[in-house]
């Protein structure tokens, strides 16, 4: 299952699923250093960033943004 990291909270990170439900993660399950707007995918008891999957959605974001503000 994959999540976004929407924001952190103390020793949580506050994710989305890909239902929309929101979660809370331990910080000390996610593997490397997390940062809002990470996907996070979870492996056994860990979870792990996909960078390949974070990048995608930063340019779709970007796409969409990028005339917002011209």
């Amino acid at each position: 299952m994959k999540f976004i990291i929407d924001r952190f909270e103390g020793n949580f990170a506050v994710c989305e699923d890909e239902e929309g439900k929101m979660h809370n993660i331990a910080r000390s399950f996610i593997v490397g250093k997390p940062h809002e707007g990470d996907i996070i995918e979870k492996i056994g008891n860990t979870y792990n960033i996909n960078p390949e999957e974070t990048e995608k959605r930063r340019k779709e974001i970007e796409e969409l943004t990028k005339d917002m503000w011209s």
